[in-house]
């Protein structure tokens, strides 16, 4: 890359947001980005070379990299140019929904590996060299499930709120080194890895949750996925629109929420000390019957087709 180009390091590139962004940001018009973008299994590689177009090999190269495993961090960052990584985009991550009597502590422990100490593995490897250059952004895609619990999601939003926590520590020492820290935290996205995590999702045996419980998985949780999805999904493309615009603000935020739906459930948690009203908010959402949750669906799409109107990401609105 020349000096110009800020070096990106994207992880987890082989579908949804990953690919998504690293595709934007290589396809940038002012060419100021050389993107690595990496994924565990370089068999996966097909969608992203296709999406990359006359990228490949300019402005986006493709490599290796398992953020469970060390030796694979440590490969990737030495074969890039004197090591510099300007930007880090840690994105690789596993999802996994269902009463926690029903997983297994493997499954557990894959998804903290994996959305947690992927992400520490990456920095103990990455950021001795950002502290030592005083320069670089260190940019995470989290979830609004890092700051608000949902149900069905308990190890997934446990996995996450380690992220932000471990995040809001460093961030402290990191302005020390002239570092910047970023999460970005979207709500639902219409991916692969949501199909992924739904289908999972419907394999659950259930034979080992109590009845109520597996009713409340599958007649409430999972029924109401779709509809979710489809009412408030946001795209990938979507998500690496909003990402590119924290990497290139002056002075980027540490936390950015993609879908501003989200953000008055969100705020519930500090309007309320003890904690207790986004909980009951939820449950009134979940249990006050179809009828209440349908038309709180609807609102929100209502209000989102508003605030889409308001809230633009300084493209000329069509």
């Amino acid at each position: 890359p020349d000096m110009e180009q800020k070096v990106v390091l994207i992880t987890g590139c082989s579908s949804g947001i990953g690919l998504a962004l690293a595709v934007r940001i290589a396809k940038d018009e002012k060419k100021r980005f050389m993107v690595y973008a990496t994924m565990r299994n370089l068999k996966k590689a097909d969608d992203l070379i296709e999406a990359a177009g006359k990228t490949l090999g300019r402005t986006l190269e493709i490599k290796q990299l398992d953020v469970c495993d060390e030796k694979s961090i440590k490969a990737c960052v030495d074969s890039i140019p004197n090591r510099r990584i300007d930007i880090l985009v840690s994105n690789a991550g596993m999802g996994l929904i269902g009463p926690i009597e029903c997983q297994t502590m493997e499954e557990m422990k894959a998804v903290m590996d994996t959305n947690f100490f992927g992400l520490v593995r990456l920095l103990q490897e990455i950021l001795p060299d950002m502290k030592r250059r005083k320069s670089g952004h260190i940019v995470v895609i989290s979830s609004v499930m890092g700051i608000q619990g949902i149900l069905f999601n308990d190890i997934y939003a446990a996995s996450k709120f380690a992220v932000e926590g471990f995040c809001e520590s460093l961030a402290v020492q990191a302005l020390r080194f002239n570092l910047n820290i970023s999460l970005i935290e979207p709500g639902p996205v219409i991916t692969e890895f949501e199909r992924k995590v739904y289908e999972e999702g419907l394999k659950t045996d259930l034979t080992k949750a109590d009845k109520v419980t597996a009713d409340m998985f599958t007649n409430i949780y999972m029924k109401n996925y779709k509809q979710i999805f489809e009412s408030l999904g946001q795209s990938p493309e979507d998500i690496a629109e909003h990402t590119l615009k924290i990497i290139n603000a002056g002075t980027p935020p540490f936390r950015h929420q993609t879908n501003t739906l989200y953000t008055p459930m969100t705020t519930l948690k500090y309007a309320d000390p003890s904690g207790d009203l986004p909980i009951d908010t939820f449950y009134k959402m979940v249990f006050e019957h179809d009828k209440v949750f349908n038309a709180s669906l609807n609102f929100i799409k209502l209000l989102r087709w508003r605030s889409r109107k308001s809230f633009s990401l300084g493209k000329p609105q069509s």
